[in-house]
């Protein structure tokens, strides 16, 4: 099921709905806004889809993913999630640690609370608390003839989560592997190196017999590892571009990322919208802290402010 994405460069999610014997299992929902709703309703009942008999398996935190579960689950329902993300949805300062990290790295203080406040992640989330099932590797989901086991893929987010069936060679991907466009890998916490994991998840996968590839968004394809190799040299590329970048001298995550090639219909960085700007600013850190980690790159505290420069 093809659920809109109004206003975003993702254009759609996938959403997937599986029919077992006197069940269904649904993978990611889409945002919860009226827009995702109401083509959800229609693809169900086109399906004939069963809420009351409908489990979830949401791949990771997002809204795009995660935001419409609220909206459909049912008493009856499972939702079976990953327990890193869950952290993440459920602490109370997750916004507020948000706006003093992006302070620290050069987002302007002018802009930082309305790029989150028009954040998606804020503005179209699941509602409430939800009773969450969680998984982890290994564990395995039965539905009809199909035996999905759970593979922990990081780096998108802390706790991405894949379905993969063996038998079969299906391999539900989440965001961990899009055909036409690349997952966006954001570092948010000065602990993590989650290109690193990324990278590591990539060569996991690589290793699995897969036929055909569902991903969240775009279309499904084959060929996995080619697309793994394509990724992988696409983070290549972005990090030499962002070492590059320091040859000017020590910046900011946000000065970095206001030079950086971006697949945007935006002539300078001065016309991005604030939201692809955060994300732009998240993405470029990912980097700088992978080269980082690699002893290419060092980071100074300059009055509560991070620089980076080359070694």
């Amino acid at each position: 099921m093809e659920i809109p994405l109004p206003a975003s460069p993702l254009k759609a999610i996938n959403s997937y709905a599986i029919k077992g014997e006197g069940r269904f299992l649904m993978i990611d929902t889409g945002m919860n806004r009226k827009e995702c709703m109401e083509a959800m309703q229609s693809s169900l009942r086109e399906l004939k889809v069963d809420l009351q008999r409908t489990d979830f398996f949401i791949t990771h935190l997002h809204a795009d993913h995660f935001g419409l579960v609220s909206e459909l689950a049912r008493d009856s329902s499972k939702v079976y999630f990953n327990e890193p993300d869950a952290q993440v949805l459920r602490d109370a300062n997750h916004w507020e640690k948000l706006v003093a990290f992006g302070l620290a790295h050069g987002f302007p203080e002018s802009d930082l609370k309305a790029a989150l406040m028009k954040h998606p992640g804020r503005r179209y989330h699941a509602r409430g608390p939800l009773d969450l099932c969680f998984l982890k590797e290994g564990d395995r989901i039965q539905i009809g003839e199909y035996a999905f086991l759970c593979v922990q893929t990081p780096g998108h987010t802390q706790g991405h989560m894949c379905l993969y069936e063996p038998k079969a060679k299906i391999f539900f991907s989440g965001d961990h592997i899009l055909d036409t466009i690349t997952p966006n890998i954001s570092l948010w916490s000065d602990n993590l190196d989650p290109l690193q994991q990324y990278l590591q998840s990539l060569d996991k996968i690589d290793a699995y017999d897969i036929e055909l590839v569902l991903p969240g968004h775009r279309r499904p394809f084959e060929h996995h590892r080619r697309r793994i190799a394509e990724l992988k040299k696409h983070h290549e590329v972005r990090t030499e571009e962002v070492f590059t970048i320091l040859q000017k001298g020590r910046q900011t995550a946000y000065g970095v990322a206001s030079q950086m090639t971006w697949d945007i219909d935006c002539e300078m960085w001065e016309d991005f919208p604030l939201p692809q700007k955060w994300f732009a600013s998240g993405e470029a850190l990912a980097h700088l802290r992978y080269l980082e980690g690699r002893g290419r790159v060092r980071r100074e505290l300059q009055e509560g402010k991070a620089f980076f420069s080359q070694v």
